[in-house]
């Protein structure tokens, strides 16, 4: 299945596949040369890469698919796992035809982690700090407790969940994120952050295992990030036989949509154009 609708906002048209168990999965595509999918975290959508990605056009052939449980792609069966999002990626790529390089943010960068040990055709990797150490049946009562508070539509409550027991963002950020106006986009993102959790409630923290994953890697992380990431990218760094890992000062976790600019640019020195 196959067609091209418009989007609602200023993100321009995209189109859908089905996935390997029949789940629509949507995409945007602009530019030209290599091609580069491009993988959003949780909480994301087919927007979360355009400020990179607007940066990166000229470039290359950028792919930006909508995971499953994001619209305007479909929910997927409940309770997903990793596999499921390989399995779309792979039902992506089988589309694009040649092999790609994979760019991934936060929870799209375990998925690209994934989807390379799984031996899909992938040339690089390009990492935007996975939340490697967010994993394990712990996160088992977190995902029950969101999906009461979000049934409840208490959204604040909901969102500190997961900023303190997923993200463990520190408590003072916390406080500030407390103080904001809550968002009005965040009810369409319960259903994908409810498969995410499901997914990261059965994988594990072990961070050894990506040592199979053999080629080349851009890890990126914010040097104002907080722990635990830094010590677990420091981690994975020392792990993946062929990285190269790169600091940006004066940077958190949003990096990729506070500085754009700087993060493609470093994707760019990083990956060959042809």
């Amino acid at each position: 299945m196959s067609s091209v609708i418009e989007l609602s906002e200023s993100f321009g048209s995209f189109e859908s596949l089905e996935s390997f168990d029949g789940t629509a999965i949507s995409w945007r595509q602009l530019g030209s040369g290599a091609p580069v999918v491009m993988v959003h975290g949780s909480g994301g959508g087919l927007h979360s890469w355009q400020p990179v990605a607007e940066e990166l056009h000229d470039r290359f052939e950028l792919w930006m698919p909508a995971r499953r449980g994001y619209a305007p792609s479909g929910p997927g069966r409940s309770p997903k796992r990793f596999t499921d999002e390989v399995g779309d990626l792979k039902a992506l790529i089988d589309k694009i035809g040649r092999p790609v390089h994979l760019v991934g943010m936060s929870y799209g960068a375990t998925v690209a982690l994934h989807a390379a040990a799984a031996g899909l055709p992938v040339r690089s990797l390009v990492l935007w700090e996975p939340p490697l150490y967010t994993a394990g049946e712990e996160l088992a009562p977190v995902l029950a407790e969101f999906e009461d508070l979000t049934a409840h539509g208490d959204r604040r409550r909901a969102d500190r969940l997961l900023a303190e027991k997923v993200a463990r963002v520190p408590t003072a950020l916390l406080d500030l994120m407390d103080a904001g106006a809550p968002d009005d986009a965040e009810p369409a993102e319960v259903p994908g952050w409810c498969r995410d959790l499901e997914s990261m409630a059965a994988d594990s923290v072990d961070v050894d295992r990506w040592s199979a994953v053999t080629i080349p890697t851009l890890l990126m992380r914010g040097s104002d990030t907080w722990q635990p990431m830094p010590v677990t990218l420091d981690r994975l760094a020392t792990v993946l036989p062929h990285v190269t890992y790169t600091t940006f000062a004066d940077q958190m976790h949003f990096a990729p949509s506070v500085v754009p600019e700087a993060v493609a640019a470093e994707i760019t020195r990083f990956l060959p154009c042809s």
